[in-house]
Order: C-alpha cells, then structure tokens, then sequence
C-alpha cells in the first residue's frame, strides 16, 4: 500500500513539474498573442527525451554508481549534441526588420545555442535531482525498515529470554507451596495459568492495553502472596486513568519480580511496596523493597532487568528516565515513560 502510494506522489510530481515548466513555455506567447514559435514543440519534445533517459538510464548507470566525471562528460556531450541538432533542422527565427533601428549585436549566432542549452539543460539538472531524492528516499525508508524489523527481532529475542526466567521464578513459587503442602497451591497453579495465557496470547504483541498490563501485575503479585509466610509489607497502589492507554507487554514485570525475589529475608518476611501513577503525559513506576538476607548473585540473576533496560532504550530511546538506587537497606527503582504517539 506504501509503494502505491509513493507511486501516485511520483506521478503527481511529475505531472506538477510539466504543467510548470509548459506554463512558463507558452505564457509569454500566449499573453502577448504573439504566434507560436517553430522550434518550441521539436525542444520541448527533446527536453522530454533527455529529462526522462537522465532520469531512468544516466542517473542509475553512472551517477549513483559513484562515476561522476564520466557522468558529467557524458551529459555535457549529450546536451551539445541536442542543441546542435535542434538548432541546425529547426533554428530560430528572427524578424527581418528586428535590426532595422539598431545595429546586429557581436556574437548573436551563439546566442540561439546559448539559449537552447540552458533551455535544455535546466530540465535535464532538474530530472537529476529529483532522481537522486527518490533514490536517497527509497534508501532511507528501507534503512528505516531494516532498522525496525532488527529492533523487533532483538525485542523478540530479548523477551524469548525473559518468558523462561518469568517461569522459573513462578515454578519456584509453586514448588515452595507443595513443599508445605500449603492448600493455596492449587490456586498458584490456575493463577500461573492465567499468567502463561497471558504471556502467550498477548506478550508477542507490540502494544497492548494498559489495563492487561496491569491485570496480569496483579495476578502476579496475588500469586507471590501465596508463597510468601509474611505479606503484610506487601502493596500495589495504582493511580490514574488506564482505560485508551497501551504499553509494550511485561515492560514492568521484572522490577516487581526482582523486588519479590530480594526483597524477602530469611524468615519469609517481606517488603515491596509497589506504586504506579498515570498521568496524560506519562506513566510513573516506583518499585521499594527492603534489602533481604545476602544471597550470592548467579550468573542469570540480573537477566531479566538487564532485558528491560534494553527493551526501553529500543522501544523509548530519550522518552523514558530510570533510576536505580541501593543504599545497602533499600533497593528502589523509579521509571518515567513519557506519552507516546501510539495508544489503544
């Protein structure tokens, strides 16, 4: 649909150009009521000629293959010759009593070639450029195009990552329930379902309703209660309208994750205090958790925030802020998305 209608803008302009360009040819003649000079139509036929093998043959053969001198005595010779044969089977036609009050200027004979080149050669610089923009657009669109399907391909990578890690960590959770042989277990495994429905149907998409977003939060954070002893510390506050908002799937699920996972001391006593705030112009996440006992970090640990951190920079480059601070007690991550264009 794009090339289509790039091909009627291209026709459009084309069309633009020549009623132009014949609009300053004949509006002389015509508003003068002066008679239509003989050579007018052999040169506008020329200049066609040359406007559209420049613009189809020179330009891609040689000027956008980088031979530019060749290109440039190539064009210079094809003008000379234009007006050579234009001038010689169809030469302009001067009154005979033009001179009658005034003497024959010097150098008139090389006036009709003068005029005859510019006359040729500024339509043929113009089908030059013109080529070389569509070329120069052309290039940029498929760069633009290349550079999005790369940027969707390491999102997909990069979430690819993450959904197996999401899994691990909520396995982990359900184990830890059938270990106590808590009755809350069976409800994790539905709750887990309801996670994996999600992750599924909705996380390969692009954008997706804030408010899913915030329903599979929720879900998530129902399920970490079941596995914890102590979850009284435990909150989610959200304000804000959500309804027409749309954000990228699992965009703020590894802060919270990685909030539950050490945000719990040995004790199972915990502390995440979780607040997202929607505004017109933005959405703000806050994520606190209280520093639990030291566990050495594992070689995957930091996967699922090292992910998200590239996901913004690919999906918000220079709309996004995060912030990240540890003071040995507390850990607390604030992230800003600013509104963009895009919505649901």
């Amino acid at each position: 649909m794009k090339s289509i209608i790039n091909n009627r803008i291209q026709i459009v302009v084309h069309i633009s150009i020549w009623i132009l360009f014949y609009g300053l040819t004949f509006y002389p003649v015509l508003n003068d009521t002066r008679p239509i000079p003989s050579d007018v139509f052999p040169k506008l036929i020329v200049i066609i000629v040359l406007f559209y093998f420049n613009y189809f043959y020179l330009v891609p053969e040689y000027l956008l293959k980088k031979t530019v001198l060749f290109y440039l005595f190539l064009s210079l010779g094809l003008l000379i010759f234009s007006v050579y044969l234009l001038n010689h089977f169809f030469p302009p036609r001067i009154p005979d009593n033009f001179f009658i009050q005034q003497e024959r200027p010097r150098g008139l004979g090389f006036m009709p070639f003068y005029r005859t080149f510019v006359n040729l050669g500024i339509p043929y610089v113009i089908s030059a450029i013109l080529r070389m923009y569509v070329e120069w657009k052309r290039n940029e669109n498929l760069r633009l195009s290349v550079e999005k399907e790369n940027i969707k391909s390491e999102l997909q990578f990069l979430k690819a990552q993450l959904n197996p890690h999401f899994l691990f960590n909520s396995l982990n959770t359900i184990y830890a329930l059938s270990v106590k042989k808590s009755p809350d277990t069976s409800e994790a495994i539905v709750d887990l379902s309801e996670l994996m429905r999600y992750m599924i149907y909705e996380a390969d998409k692009d954008l997706v309703p804030l408010n899913k977003e915030l329903d599979y939060i929720k879900s998530y954070i129902q399920l970490q209660r079941l596995r914890l002893s102590d979850s009284e510390n435990v909150s989610l506050k959200i304000t804000g309208e959500d309804r027409g908002r749309a954000v990228p799937p699992l965009l703020f699920i590894s802060f919270i994750e990685n909030a539950f996972k050490y945000g719990t001391d040995y004790k199972g006593k915990t502390y995440v205090k979780i607040s997202l705030i929607i505004t017109d112009a933005s959405i703000y996440l806050n994520v606190k958790n209280k520093i639990g006992i030291f566990r050495e970090p594992t070689k995957n640990s930091g996967i699922g925030l090292e992910n998200i951190r590239n996901q913004l920079e690919l999906i918000y480059p220079g709309l996004h802020n995060l912030e990240v601070s540890n003071d040995g007690q507390d850990y607390e991550v604030s992230l800003t998305i600013y509104q963009k264009q895009s919505s649901l």
